[in-house]
């Protein structure tokens, strides 16, 4: 991975490149090995700085996940809406939502690290912004979900859009299992029951929760 260029950021806009460069270093670190395996330190030698320094941007190696999860939150937004473009119904919204998620492995690392990490270790200022982002999206794709489903209220297009994020968050490590339990799955195929195929599994928990919701009004 290529290192910075620049020693010392003092221009706005080198501050700028400075922390686009830490969390493209980030999220490269993350594809390659996985969010969990990725430590402070080795964000600050992609990048070719100090710890002390990467700190002064992000506080911790949390609120740069954090801050790549918003980035996540904002880019699925953006494919489910250009998907639902040409939505003709219920099907079709549920195949937006659970075939963007698909396509965006390390956007489900990220949730699946949410609550059990991303969200500890952080500033109230980090959570904050964190949480507005997500729930904007939410808020807008709610509304568009609502509007291509033809079933659904808005409230309960926002509803749907959360729970796709959340399916994705608990299905996601369970699909992408370890190398050790990959091996048990190999060795002893009626445990393989146990690791579900993901977007499959995604786009049926879809479907039921948008059947269900208009029957629990």
């Amino acid at each position: 991975m290529a290192h910075s260029g620049f020693v010392r950021a003092r221009r706005p806009e080198h501050k700028r490149q400075r922390r686009e460069a830490i969390l493209a270093a980030a999220r490269e670190l993350a594809l390659e090995s996985g969010v969990r395996n990725v430590s402070l330190g080795g964000v600050a030698a992609a990048v070719g700085l100090a710890k002390s320094n990467v700190v002064r941007y992000f506080g911790t190696r949390e609120e740069i996940y954090l801050e790549l999860t918003a980035e996540g939150w904002r880019d699925w937004g953006d494919a489910v809406t250009e998907r639902l473009r040409d939505a003709t119904g219920p099907d079709d919204v549920i195949d937006a939502l659970a075939e963007t998620l698909a396509a965006r492995p390390l956007f489900c690392d990220l949730l699946s690290q949410l609550s059990t990490s991303l969200e500890h270790n952080v500033s109230v200022p980090a959570a904050r912004a964190f949480k507005r982002a997500t729930i904007d999206v939410l808020a807008d794709l709610g509304a568009r979900v609502a509007e291509a489903h033809g079933g659904l209220t808005e409230s309960e297009g926002f509803e749907l859009v959360a729970a796709a994020g959340a399916v994705a968050q608990a299905v996601y490590p369970a699909a992408h299992p370890s190398a050790t339990m990959t091996e048990v799955y190999a060795q002893d195929p009626d445990l393989a029951a146990a690791c579900p195929a993901f977007l499959p599994t995604l786009r049926r928990m879809l479907t039921v929760v948008a059947a269900g919701l208009p029957a629990v009004r």
